[in-house]
């Protein structure tokens, strides 16, 4: 009988929702980190459960054929890039297949319906150097020296790098001023266990199009000693915009607090997301597929503060909103909502092709940004409001539907706000919009969310995910509903990572 810390040998013959090796011994499943489909293995058990196990890569017997050289060399201890030893083909291979299993599995779609409606995964031209942020922990290594990195897989202790392949070349040299400026000030790193200590982590984003540069250093406390040789130290450096320091007092896993200062330049970056035009006709095409989609003169400008959330690829981000985009089928006259907007960034592409758009967003700063986004690009046919978009659209929907059935009830300031559009004297063009939008979080859409978008029953549903397994079961729900699927499209905006994003386009069943 097997047990922990025995020796067997597999053949890894899957692979699992995160990129961990799948092979069986004697009837047994067991996740393997770190193989890849095609290895033939010795792993050591680790751990075992009634029906599965868990085993650790001892040795290669036969490497796989979709096995390459990681360029970096700390793949397997950071927890950052679970399958960066496989081809980049696998890997585009791979993650189409993780969405096709999950709309089969989950979704309980036909396998012969979903092959009819995906489309040809979306890659890059490179799986490195791709991210715009970055957010370093810091600490001290064995030796007791401040040292910047990321947390080793499953765990708190870091792993000290200062270069990492998907992040720009920037952050090292930004990281050894950091350090160095702790060093020469005796500023202490922040201790979990302890909770004393100073700095907590080093944000950084930069702007692909401007080359602008933000840091921003999270703090335990409320101010940084010596903050002037920080700024001397960074100020120099090619491209920085904007330094910052952000309060969190908190004994928590959340990494930004509420509260953020900038200390020098100004308190954000800009950057900006071309649209281009990606239609049908150009669907065919596989491999990256990067000549699909032609560049416009049409570009969204964005102000991106420490807070604000800004998706960390844009050169993926473009062909992942300009499919959003295609997918609504815009003429100019349209109505929509964009739910969970963030700093509007789909919402403002949607406003130069509809004829009014909401957005909506839980983060208030993040509603904030949104609005001056708006006015940075002179778009004037998109409002924002702050709130749960499970809680916004069901209050608008039900204020709504009573104010247009004649009730004397007070209207919401959503409601309120659809009323004015285009001289109209209700919110009937928003109560019923043309296309609804959704990017959810990884714990997709709220159950109250889903049922009101069925009472608005829009033309057609725009459905951007970055969980495919809670994509699929929202899309079991909206099907049940009275949708149907008619497009689905995976864009790899994370390579050498298990995560994949899809975009999905449902329409309303024929009567």
């Amino acid at each position: 009988m097997l047990q922990k810390n025995d020796m067997i040998e597999l053949k890894i013959e899957d692979m699992g929702v995160d990129g961990q090796g799948i092979g069986k011994y004697d009837g047994m499943t067991f996740f393997v980190k770190d193989a890849v489909i095609g290895d033939e293995i010795r792993a050591r058990v680790t751990k075992l459960k009634k029906n599965y196990g868990y085993a650790r890569m001892e040795e290669i017997l036969s490497p796989s054929e979709a096995r390459t050289v990681p360029e970096c060399e700390l793949y397997k201890r950071c927890g950052g890039c679970q399958i960066q030893a496989m081809d980049y083909g696998k890997q585009l291979e791979f993650k189409q297949n993780k969405v096709r299993g999950n709309l089969i599995r989950i979704g309980g779609f036909a396998p012969e319906f979903v092959d009819e409606v995906m489309q040809p995964i979306v890659g890059m031209e490179t799986p490195y150097r791709y991210r715009n942020k970055a957010q370093f922990p810091i600490g001290t290594d064995k030796e007791g020296n401040v040292v910047a990195g990321f947390y080793a897989a499953r765990s708190h202790n870091i792993i000290p790098v200062t270069d990492c392949k998907l992040g720009v070349e920037e952050n090292q040299k930004i990281l050894e001023a950091v350090l160095s400026y702790m060093r020469e000030n005796g500023i202490k790193p922040y201790d979990e266990a302890t909770g004393k200590g100073l700095v907590r982590h080093v944000l950084i984003r930069y702007g692909f199009t401007t080359k602008e540069i933000m840091v921003c250093l999270v703090i335990n406390g409320k101010k940084l000693p010596a903050r002037e040789k920080l700024v001397e130290k960074l100020s120099g450096l090619e491209g920085m915009t904007s330094i910052s320091i952000n309060q969190n007092t908190k004994n928590t896993n959340v990494i930004l607090g509420e509260r953020t200062e900038c200390i020098w330049g100004q308190p954000y970056i800009t950057d900006y997301i071309h649209l281009r035009e990606c239609g049908n006709d150009a669907v065919a095409a596989e491999g990256a597929g990067r000549k699909e989609f032609a560049l416009t003169d049409t570009a969204v400008g964005f102000h991106i503060s420490p807070q604000s959330f800004y998706q960390v690829n844009p050169v993926q981000t473009e062909k992942l909103y300009s499919l959003a985009l295609d997918y609504a089928g815009l003429t100019g006259k349209e109505t929509v909502w964009d739910l969970y907007c963030g700093i509007g960034t789909i919402s403002l592409f949607l406003a130069q092709k509809a004829g009014k758009v909401y957005g909506v967003e839980v983060v208030p700063q993040a509603i904030e940004d949104a609005k001056n986004n708006a006015k940075l690009n002179g778009i004037s046919n998109a409002e924002f409001f702050v709130g749960k978009a499970e809680e916004v659209l069901p209050e608008f929907y039900e204020r709504e539907s009573r104010r247009s059935a004649g009730s004397a009830d007070e209207v919401g300031e959503v409601a309120a706000a659809a009323a004015k559009d285009a001289g109209k004297s209700d919110g009937r063009s928003m109560l019923h919009p043309d296309v609804i939008v959704v990017d959810p979080p990884r714990k997709g859409c709220d159950e109250k969310c889903l049922e009101t978008l069925l009472k608005m029953h829009p033309e057609r549903i725009v459905y951007v995910s970055c969980d495919s397994a809670t994509l699929a079961r929202d899309l079991r729900e909206l099907c049940d509903g009275g949708y149907e699927v008619k497009k689905v499209r995976a864009v790899d905006q994370f390579g050498n990572t298990g995560h994949v994003e899809t975009v999905c386009l449902l329409s309303k069943k024929a009567q």
